[in-house]
């Protein structure tokens, strides 16, 4: 008997390493592409800061991460969100 779990054993591993292969042993995370600024952007983000629309609605709309928001209206030194 010992014999047969051993075999049993043995067929498992290799169809697990046949699906790691086939799947994929490492997952890695979707690489993120920077987009620069234009001048229209930063137009747009000093009049929605002027007009003090939220930065969630605003980030939506320019399709950015409101911390990117925040830190580019940091770095231009206007005030965005609490800020203003």
């Amino acid at each position: 008997m010992v014999m047969g779990s051993t075999c049993a054993f043995a067929k498992k591993k290799a169809l697990q390493a046949n699906m790691q292969s086939e799947i994929g042993e490492h997952h890695v995370a979707k690489s993120t592409k920077r987009k620069e600024y234009s001048k229209d952007d930063v137009k747009l983000l000093k009049a929605h800061s002027k007009a003090r629309t939220p930065v969630a609605r605003v980030s939506k709309l320019m399709k950015r991460s409101e911390g990117s928001l925040r830190q580019k209206a940091r770095t231009l030194g206007i005030g965005l969100g609490h800020q203003r």
